[in-house]
């Protein structure tokens, strides 16, 4: 079993590689951008030719949601013609796609988690492109499980829980804001999902399990309580004061509220998923 994996030295991509040898019955090839360039449908063409994968895994993306303002066409070109250019080498080789997306698709204006069914309405250009990313793919081919998850961290590249411990060297006071909820998921715990679902796909090879699906960690929090969290696991002691979104402005508008129902993952795959709490103790 063949899984390639783009973006290998994104979070993501170095999460899966941190797992890879729990899973010695699966060849992985990871590519980085300078061996995979999603947004280059001929370099796309050419790798696929040599390695054949029966998985590909797109761990690429642009994720800089507030530089997206500002840079929408980079941000376009990896997030919808790479996902294109993904499903449509996926296609002619016969791969299955599994694709990583976003909380972002949605407004954040719900009061209960979202559902797989939830009609998205992106609020800004990181969000747009993605959504735009997992419809090119759907218009492509059926042969796509296409997770959306949130507030992605780990012990790996640039994230909230990396700059929070930072931070907390650096001052003595933070603020941060606790008027927006989700669920912080580790990406090794989104990894190893990943894994699942390609392992469950070829063991039982069906058309009916193909579709979108949400994963995060189990529970809910703001932006306050997970830096509170993190401190506490990492005995930081520091002055954390929470602060209203309307006091730490950004050129993209966040979800207000953005928590995923992950009841269908969970049904289909057998997923035991772990509390955002509980998961963050692991690193």
């Amino acid at each position: 079993m063949v899984v390639l994996v783009s973006g290998a030295n994104g979070q993501l991509g170095q999460s899966l590689q941190f797992i890879a040898p729990n899973y010695p019955d699966i060849h992985f090839i990871f590519c980085s951008s300078a061996d995979l360039d999603i947004s280059n449908l001929e370099n796309c063409q050419t790798v696929f030719s040599k390695i054949k994968p029966n998985y590909c895994i797109n761990a690429a993306a642009y994720t800089a949601v507030d530089k997206a303002e500002s840079e929408p066409e980079k941000a376009y070109l990896i997030n919808v013609i790479g996902a294109q250019n993904l499903a449509a080498v996926c296609k002619q080789y016969a791969t299955v796609l599994l694709h990583v997306s976003t909380d972002f698709v949605f407004d954040g204006n719900a009061s209960k988690p979202y559902s797989e069914d939830d009609i998205p309405n992106p609020t800004g250009v990181y969000g747009q492109t993605k959504l735009d990313g997992e419809k090119g793919i759907q218009a492509t081919f059926e042969n796509y499980y296409i997770i959306r998850t949130s507030w992605v961290y780990s012990q790996f590249a640039n994230n909230f829980m990396k700059t929070m411990l930072r931070l907390a060297s650096e001052r003595d006071s933070i603020s941060v804001v606790n008027d927006q909820i989700g669920t912080p998921t580790n990406a090794v715990d989104l990894a190893a999902a990943l894994v699942q679902i390609a392992l469950t796909d070829n063991r039982q090879p069906t058309t009916d399990n193909f579709g979108i699906y949400n994963f995060s960690n189990e529970g809910q929090c703001s932006w306050y309580d997970f830096a509170k969290k993190i401190f506490e696991i990492n005995n930081k002691n520091i002055d954390l004061k929470p602060i209203p979104t309307s006091s730490f402005p950004t050129p993209a508008k966040r979800p207000k509220f953005s928590v995923l129902d992950k009841t269908k993952i969970k049904n289909t795959f057998g997923l035991e998923i772990k509390s955002w709490e509980d998961s963050l103790k692991t690193i």
